[in-house]
C-alpha cells in the first residue's frame, strides 16, 4: 500500500500518456493523485490473493520434487495462477482508478455510480481478460528472472539471500517485465477507459485494439508510457518484493510459515 501511494503519480502519468484523448486532455500534471483511494482499496487484498496462490502452488511443485530445469516453468505456472486469482480483486478497483486518473469522473462515488449506471456490475470487470493477458506474460517474465537472480546471488555468496539483495533482484526483474509488456498495458488501459455505447470510440478485443492503435497512431503508440511504467515497477519491485522477503524471513524464523 505504501508503495502504491508513493509511486502513484508515475502511474497516473503513465495512464494519461496511454489514453486515447492524450496526456494534456486527460489531465496533464494536474490532480496526479486522482484515483488513489481506489488503488489503496485494492492494493492489499490483491497482493494477498496473489502471494497466497503463488506460494501454495510453488510449494506444491517443490513437494513433488520438480527438477531444476523445470523450475522456471513451475514459477511461471504459480505466478500465472496467482495473477488470475488476484485480478478478481484488482480489476474493479483498476477500472475505477483509471477512469478517475483520466478525468472521466471527479470522485470515487461518482465513478462507481457512473460505471454501474451505464454498464451494470459487468462494467467493473471491463478489461478483466485484457488485464489477465497482460499480467500472465508479465509474471512469466518477472518471477523466473526474480527467482533465478535470487538463486544466483545465494550461490555466489554461499549463504541465504538477504532481503535487500532480494529487493535488487525484484527491481531488475520487474523493470524488465514492465518494459517488455508495455503494449499489453496500453491495450488494457484503452479497454478499461472505454464504456458501453461509445460506438466507434469503444475498444473491446485485445487483437482488434492492438491492430487499431497500430493503424491509427503507429506502432510507437503501443509503447506509450514505457518510461514511467518501467521506473514505477522497478522501484515498486524493489520495495514490495524486498519487504515481502523480509516478512517471509521473519515468519519462517518464528515458525509461522513453512517453506516446504
Amino acid at each position: 500500500m505504501a508503495v502504491d501511494t508513493a509511486l502513484f503519480p508515475l502511474d497516473t502519468i503513465k495512464t494519461r500518456l496511454q489514453a486515447k484523448a492524450g496526456f494534456l486532455a486527460s489531465g496533464g500534471f494536474r490532480g496526479i493523485y486522482s484515483g488513489l483511494s481506489s488503488a489503496i482499496i485494492g492494493s492489499s487484498p490483491g497482493a494477498a490473493m496473489f502471494f497466497l496462490t503463488y506460494e501454495q502452488i510453488k510449494a506444491g511443485f517443490e513437494r513433488r520434487g520438480i527438477s531444476k530445469e523445470y523450475q522456471p516453468l513451475a514459477h511461471m505456472a504459480a505466478a500465472s495462477a496467482g495473477e488470475v486469482a488476484a485480478c478478481l480483486v484488482r480489476v474493479p478497483t483498476e477500472v475505477i482508478k483509471q477512469r478517475l486518473q483520466a478525468k472521466h469522473h471527479s470522485s470515487l462515488t461518482g465513478a462507481i455510480r457512473g460505471t454501474y449506471r451505464v454498464e451494470g456490475l459487468l462494467g467493473f470487470y471491463r478489461g478483466y481478460l485484457t488485464q489477465v493477458v497482460r499480467e500472465i506474460p508479465f509474471t512469466c517474465i518477472q518471477f523466473p528472472i526474480y527467482e533465478y537472480l535470487k538463486q544466483w546471488q545465494a550461490r555466489r555468496n554461499g549463504r541465504r539471500i538477504r532481503s535487500w539483495e532480494a529487493a535488487l533482484c525484484g527491481s531488475v526483474a520487474g523493470g524488465t517485465a514492465a518494459a517488455l509488456t508495455t503494449p499489453l498495458d496500453v491495450v488494457k488501459t484503452r479497454v478499461m477507459l472505454s464504456t458501453k455505447g461509445m460506438g466507434a470510440h469503444e475498444y473491446s478485443g485485445i487483437v482488434s485494439t492492438i491492430s487499431r492503435i497500430a493503424q491509427e497512431e503507429g506502432v510507437r503508440a503501443l509503447f506509450s508510457g514505457i518510461i514511467p511504467r518501467t521506473i514505477w515497477i522497478s522501484v515498486g519491485g524493489f520495495v514490495f518484493l524486498g519487504s515481502y522477503e523480509k516478512a517471509k524471513e521473519i515468519m519462517l524464523e518464528a515458525g509461522l510459515f513453512s517453506n516446504k
